[in-house]
C-alpha cells in the first residue's frame, strides 16, 4: 500500500552490493524497506546516521521532489513490497541536488 505523502526525517547510509556507499534522506517506513532489501540481498547494508531532521526549506524541497517522483510504500506486511529491485533515488542537478547537499551539510554528514 503506497502512502500519498511521507515526511522525511532521518539520514541513512546505504551500502550497495559492490561496497560503495551513499546517503539518503528518508524516514522510518523507507528505512524498513531498506532493511528488507538487505535481507533480500538487494543492498548490502543500511544504517541510520541522524534522526529528527529539522524541517528546513531544503528538506521540504527534497521531500516534495521525492514524494512527487517516487511511489513511497510502507511495510504493513513485507509481502506487499512490490519492487523486485532496490530503487536508488535520483538527485537531479540544480535545486534538488543543492537541497540534498544542504541537508547533509546541516547535519554534518558527508
Amino acid at each position: 500500500m503506497a502512502s500519498k505523502y511521507q515526511q522525511l526525517n532521518l539520514i541513512e547510509e546505504i551500502t550497495r552490493n559492490d561496497g560503495s556507499k551513499y546517503y539518503e534522506i528518508s524516514n522510518v517506513d523507507q528505512n524498513g524497506i531498506a532493511e528488507l532489501a538487505v535481507d533480500q540481498g538487494k543492498i548490502k547494508r543500511v544504517r541510520i546516521l541522524q534522526l529528527n531532521l529539522a524541517r528546513t526549506k531544503a528538506l521540504q524541497t527534497y521531500e516534495k521532489y521525492i514524494n512527487e517522483t517516487y511511489e513511497l510504500e510502507t511495510l504493513l506486511n513485507e509481502d506487499n513490497w512490490k519492487h523486485p529491485e532496490w530503487i536508488e533515488w535520483e538527485k537531479p542537478k540544480g535545486k534538488i541536488l543543492d537541497a540534498y547537499h544542504s541537508i547533509l551539510k546541516a547535519n554534518r554528514i558527508g
